[in-house]
């Protein structure tokens, strides 16, 4: 007979996988309870499948803006898609007490900052995964959208030791902003860093000096929220530590969007971006055919080519590649087998809820800077 304890996990993982979320469709996560230190005081949920077998990939997964990682993946269809081919998911969840409209705070630099704030919970929520799971640290991934897409870009920068590759998603640049209104600025397309910069900022984020992760950006030509220029700045950032040139070596059209491909000197894809004609703020979703994947949404738009499957296959994680070829599931081999997360624990985040610094420093309360936000959410259609 399973002891007591294995039991309650079961019943604990039944219940998550039946319960219906607030939005009114199931619910397919479970909470992963214990993590360790968790200084940006973020929610972990996670998806299994029963069957995942030793070894296997983990994807993590960041919402955006008013998002929860369960609608999240409903939309993307995440956790579908691990049922498939066999690999964990991990989904760090904003809170309100962190930030009025549940984005991750990727413009302020304690929560980007290696070992600091919500990086640093990241961090912790995938080293607990990994000891769970008996998952394959040789082949971690990240994704995420919008604010959730520059935090994968934070976490991609901070920790590339521990990353195979990433996808960011109407996105920024890692140091683009430090404070609000520059957040906003650089989401219209308005000044930032140089690209000379902005290598320079990636390149100072961590003291890695291995190989890096494999990038694939995804942006929409008519993205009136974050401007399309900023998938420009991400290009130019990955290209320096890849080694690539400005221009594509490859230049192809997928789904009836165009991808452009960036390759090292072995001829590898290093660096992939798809442009998705006339595509607003949100995910890019395929809902029907036979291989359909996800539920459209608000930001979760159905314009003919599934993001989620395609990053699986740049990742090397499908079974099948995307012109149905099989295909090994192979990641970089930069993370040493057996290496675990450093004992440096960062101070827990003290601020009050909803506070974010001014660009004076000095703070605001809660209830002033949630307005300010809301206001401009709004005003950038990321509410009503």
């Amino acid at each position: 007979m399973r002891n007591i304890s294995d039991t309650i996990a079961r019943l604990s993982a039944m219940r998550g996988r039946t319960a219906f979320s607030q939005q009114g469709h199931a619910d397919s996560l479970s909470d992963l309870a214990e993590f360790g230190s968790n200084p940006g005081a973020l929610r972990a949920r996670f998806y299994a499948p029963e069957d995942l077998p030793k070894g296997a990939a983990l994807v993590v997964v960041l919402h955006g803006c008013t998002q929860t990682a369960a609608g999240y993946d409903h939309g993307a269809g995440w956790s579908r898609l691990a049922a498939e081919e066999g690999f964990a998911v991990l989904f760090p969840e904003q809170q309100r007490a962190n930030n009025a409209n549940l984005c991750f705070n990727w413009f302020v630099p304690e929560d980007v900052t290696r070992d600091r704030g919500e990086a640093l919970s990241i961090r912790r929520m995938i080293e607990a995964m990994v000891t769970k799971h008996g998952l394959d640290r040789e082949r971690i991934f990240i994704t995420g959208l919008s604010a959730g897409g520059a935090m994968a870009a934070a976490m991609l920068a901070t920790y590339p030791d521990v990353f195979a590759g990433g996808a960011i998603i109407a996105g920024l640049a890692y140091g683009s902003a430090s404070t609000i209104p520059e957040a906003f600025d650089r989401m219209r397309g308005h000044g930032g860093p140089t690209p000379a910069e902005l290598h320079r900022r990636l390149a100072q984020a961590s003291p890695h000096q291995g190989s890096w992760p494999r990038i694939s950006i995804w942006q929409g030509t008519a993205d009136h929220t974050v401007a399309p220029s900023n998938a420009d700045s991400l290009v130019a950032q990955w290209q320096s530590v890849h080694r690539v040139g400005t221009g594509p070596d490859r230049a192809e059209t997928v789904d009836r969007q165009t991808r452009q491909v960036w390759c090292d000197a072995d001829g590898n894809e290093v660096i992939e971006k798809y442009t998705i004609a006339g595509m607003g703020h949100g995910t890019p979703l395929k809902t029907g055919g036979e291989d359909g994947l996800g539920n459209a949404a608000p930001f979760m738009l159905d314009v003919g080519i599934s993001s989620t499957r395609r990053m699986v296959a740049f990742w090397k994680l499908a079974r099948r590649d995307a012109r149905g070829e099989a295909q090994p599931a192979t990641g970089s081999a930069h993370p040493a087998e057996g290496t675990a997360l450093r004992t440096y624990i960062a101070p827990e985040k003290s601020r009050p809820a909803a506070e974010q610094p001014r660009p004076d420093g000095s703070r605001a309360s809660p209830t002033a800077i949630g307005k300010v936000i809301e206001d401009a959410l709004r005003a950038a259609g990321l509410m009503r």
